[in-house]
């Protein structure tokens, strides 16, 4: 049994409604990927970032299973990583079928071209980028995956929310650079709404206010909000959804 159709105009109103206006090219370039390829912004599939599309790993990861793949094979390319300085680079191989001769992508990632949500994980990051480039060449995906772009903090694309943020708290918590920034690259990378997370992240702490809360507590529910954004995007937005009668009520 065929699958249905995927609805452009659901997915455009979406767009729309997480991203303003966009260009003529943005919504022809949507109605091409949820038409040909069935992407959905709704299923977390497509991001729009720097004025254009990005196709997610678990979007990619759903067509292949969509496309009925066979098989990811990946491994380090040892001669080329280096530990010490957490350099790594990865070869994966897409069979799309039993006689397949496969899709091979590489991938890299060391501090200097990862986020700082994920400084730590390269090794993680750079097999994920491997996969990605293999999936999309075999699935003829003319577009980057959010995954392979590097870190995309940019000051001048900071949430109004954001920059209210405090710059000094008596408990050196959020108003600390670091890990205020780390939180304002998460809120603008998966498109979350940072009144709501501001709400959820009082409640992860259980203080009053998220000046109360002291930085650990604040570095341990960054690192909670950024691996939950990694692996379900859609169930985080309604654990933060489900603090929008809080949003409204300060209002």
């Amino acid at each position: 049994m065929k699958s249905p159709q995927p609805n452009v105009a659901r997915e455009v109103t979406l767009a729309k409604s997480l991203w303003g206006d966009l260009s003529k090219r943005g919504l022809q370039a949507l109605t091409q990927l949820v038409v040909k390829y069935k992407l959905s912004v709704r299923s977390g599939d497509l991001t729009y970032l720097n004025r254009g599309w990005h196709v997610t790993h678990s979007g990619l990861l759903r067509l292949a299973q969509r496309r009925r793949c066979v098989g990811i094979h990946t491994e380090p390319v040892l001669l080329a990583c280096n530990p010490e300085s957490s350099r790594w680079i990865f070869r994966a191989t897409v069979y799309k079928s039993r006689t397949c001769r496969g899709f091979v992508g590489y991938g890299d990632a060391d501090p200097s071209n990862v986020s700082l949500l994920v400084r730590g994980a390269e090794l993680r990051v750079a097999e994920t980028r491997a996969v990605n480039r293999a999936l999309r060449k075999a699935y003829g995906i003319g577009i980057c995956s959010v995954e392979e772009v590097g870190s995309i903090a940019d000051p001048q694309h900071l949430d109004g929310e954001s920059r209210k943020m405090p710059p000094k708290s008596a408990n050196g918590n959020c108003g600390n650079p670091k890990v205020r920034d780390r939180l304002c690259e998460l809120i603008r990378r998966y498109q979350l709404d940072p009144a709501l997370v501001k709400a959820y992240a009082t409640d992860f702490c259980g203080t009053n206010t998220l000046r109360d809360a002291t930085r650990e507590q604040v570095e341990k529910f960054v690192a909670h909000l950024a691996d939950w954004a990694e692996k379900d995007r859609n169930a985080l937005l309604c654990q933060l959804n489900s603090y929008s009668a809080q949003k409204e009520g300060a209002a």
